[in-house]
Parts: structure tokens; C-alpha cells; sequence
């Protein structure tokens, strides 16, 4: 089944608010069992099935605080969107390494993601940008 592009949308959202109320749970259930993960610069890499997920969300929601995602453009394909956004948040912790202190920072996210015909999410691939990160998150101050 080819899920439409307000299904698509949906589900993308429902994943996204999950993220963004630091709910593993809810963004666990919004993967397939036997998803691909792969959040590029991960020290694990791709990994694969819900549970191999589990540590990133963990790690990423100690780190993070008071994150929120906005959808800049989405381009569709047969159960796949690719979806450009600005993630921001408050840097409590070692996001990706790097020394929060406490700051805010604002920085773009590019996600393809494609669906199973149950619409659960199958592969999630993201990438942030990391020199807007580093500029933001200076270390050594």
C-alpha cells in the first residue's frame, strides 16, 4: 500500500512530537520492528530493530532540553518523504560530544525516511549540521 502524502505527513509529525516531549515510548512505537536507524556521525552507526534505537533516544534526551523541530520543505516519493526542518533546543548536556552549558542552539536537520505499507517508519536517516553546531556550541569557554 502507498501511503499518502497527509499519512506521511502524520506519521512523520506524531514521530517529530515524540522527540520533541522526550518520549522514547511514543518514538519507539513509531518505528517498524525491524527499522534501520542511521543518524549519520553516530558513533554505532546504522543499527537495526526498535530496541537498537533505544540508546540514541536515551542519550539524545539527556542531552537535550526544551527541543523543538519546524518543517522548513517536504519532497514525497512511493513511502518515503524527505523532510528539511530546524531543530532547536537547550544544550544541557554533550549533545554529539560536544559541551552544552546550558545553550541554546538552532541548527538544520535532514531526515529521509521511508515507510512500511503499515505505515510505521522503516529506515530513518538524519543528518544535522554540525559546523552550525560547533559555531553555536563553542568549546573551551
Amino acid at each position: 500500500m502507498v501511503l499518502s502524502r497527509s499519512e506521511m505527513d502524520r506519521r512523520l509529525d506524531e514521530h517529530f512530537n515524540c522527540e520533541a516531549t522526550d518520549n522514547i515510548e511514543g518514538v519507539l512505537s513509531t518505528l517498524a520492528t525491524d527499522v534501520t536507524h542511521d543518524i549519520v556521525g553516530w558513533p554505532t552507526g546504522p543499527t537495526k530493530g526498535r530496541e537498537s534505537a533505544r540508546p540514541f533516544y536515551q542519550a539524545l534526551f539527556a542531552d537535550l532540553a526544551e527541543s523543538s523541530v519546524r518543517s522548513l520543505k517536504r519532497l514525497y516519493g512511493d513511502n518515503f518523504v524527505v523532510d528539511e526542518s530546524v531543530v532547536k533546543f537547550k544544550a544541557v548536556g554533550r549533545p554529539f560530544g560536544l559541551e552544552g552549558k546550558g545553550r541554546t542552539a538552532q541548527v538544520r536537520l535532514l531526515h529521509i525516511i521511508e515507510f512500511a505499507s503499515d505505515g510505521m517508519i522503516q529506515r530513518e536517516n538524519a543528518w544535522i549540521d554540525i559546523a552550525t553546531r560547533m559555531q553555536q556550541l563553542p568549546q573551551g569557554e
